[in-house]
């Protein structure tokens, strides 16, 4: 995926087509104006990087474009912008998607004809630039929600280039450490840090939220701190954030305070709803073969299924529900098995319950973010209230 960015990148390079780089924050993507610009013809023409997102709105028109002397408070001189500067040149507006719309509608006139206004004044200038734009933002998305435009955007989109996360290319993660390593080990003059085996592992399998700018800081940090340069997987994971570290989302996180809920609370919860759902399965089943809808053979073999399911995931655990059976005269009643439920399942209840009037006891009655917190509806938090008598 890196591979097809950078050959889109040079078979742009040579014209004048405007170019959007997408990618999540920290890809990299600021290197590919860079080539864009170093393999065009305009390489020997000025080329300036402007963050768009770090310039404050009221001076953006400014310094994109200029400004007469007198034309607000504080302008005591007629000053160029950057358009005007590097007229014959590349310019990359990063996090361009932070631009305000007022700012949109003069990059799109530049973008169609060349031609700019400073402010303050009422002349109309021409400029002849390469513009290359980056963004992490959903585009489309500001699109829907009226933050950008969309004629702007179908402007700049001429050839997108997208740069993939770093855990979508995970060769690449190795070979950019021990780019970076050298670097800072030249740079600090240091010995070059190297990973054992199981580091190498545990670096390749992280899932690197921050992408390339975080294994350069977490490179740096290595080799600056650690006096023992053949770091192992013990010593990389105190530079790794922790809550990173599972690949599935964090629903909630471990208190010994009493705050939030244990990872053990949350699977008696899960365990409990789940042999809840298999009792409803089975009493559904019962009454399609009551009212005829299935067979009772049919019922039987289903109800044998959800329970071999159960079985398989919470093992000596017996489930008190109802069963079929087939009387010889092809009728089918309903027999309750009245089977005690073991230690396991009533402490899942015991558990459910105490779970539930700590959420509302943590947000002091109120109901909606009780509910929000325990992942599940006002409504269902209102019934198990009723079933467990929750004052």
């Amino acid at each position: 995926m890196l591979d097809h960015a950078i050959d889109t990148a040079r078979q742009v390079a040579p014209t004048d087509i405007t170019v959007l780089i997408t990618g999540e924050s920290g890809t990299g993507k600021e290197s590919f104006p860079q080539i864009i610009h170093q393999l065009s013809a305009r390489k020997h023409g000025p080329y300036i990087a402007v963050n768009c997102g770090a310039i404050p709105e009221g001076t953006i028109d400014s310094e994109l474009f200029g400004h007469e002397k007198g034309a607000f408070t504080g302008a005591h001189e007629a000053r160029k912008g950057y358009f005007e500067v590097v007229s014959g040149g590349t310019i990359f507006l990063d996090e361009v998607a932070e631009l305000p719309m007022l700012t949109q509608v003069r990059l799109l006139r530049v973008l169609e004809s060349g031609e700019f206004i400073k402010v303050g004044s009422s002349k109309v200038l021409k400029t002849e630039v390469r513009v290359v734009t980056a963004t992490n933002v959903n585009i489309p998305e500001a699109i829907r929600n009226g933050k950008f435009r969309e004629d702007l955007y179908y402007r700049l989109n001429t050839v997108p280039i997208n740069v993939p996360p770093l855990r979508e290319r995970k060769e690449d993660i190795h070979l950019l450490f021990r780019k970076f390593a050298s670097d800072f080990a030249e740079r600090y003059k240091m010995p070059t840090v190297v990973l054992q085996p199981e580091a190498m592992n545990l670096m390749t399998e992280y899932r690197w939220p921050g992408n390339v700018r975080q294994l350069k800081n977490v490179t740096e940090q290595l080799s600056i701190l650690e006096r023992q340069k053949n770091i192992s997987a013990e010593v990389l994971l105190k530079y790794l954030p922790q809550e990173s570290m599972n690949r599935l989302p964090v629903l909630v996180k471990e208190d010994h305070k009493g705050g939030d809920f244990s990872e053990r609370e949350l699977l008696y919860k899960v365990l409990f709803d789940m042999k809840k759902d298999i009792v409803d399965m089975k009493k559904l089943v019962l009454e399609l073969v009551s009212s005829g809808g299935i067979s009772g053979s049919f019922a039987e073999n289903n109800a044998q299924i959800l329970d071999k399911l159960y079985q398989e995931v919470n093992p000596g655990v017996s489930i008190s529900q109802p069963s079929i059976s087939i009387q010889p005269a092809g009728s089918v009643s309903k027999v309750y098995q009245h089977e005690e439920l073991g230690e396991e399942l009533l402490s899942l209840a015991a558990k459910e319950k105490e779970i539930i009037a700590r959420a509302i006891e943590k947000h002091r009655g109120k109901r909606k973010y009780a509910a929000k917190e325990l992942g599940i509806s006002e409504r269902t938090l209102y019934r198990k209230i009723k079933e467990y008598d929750i004052k």
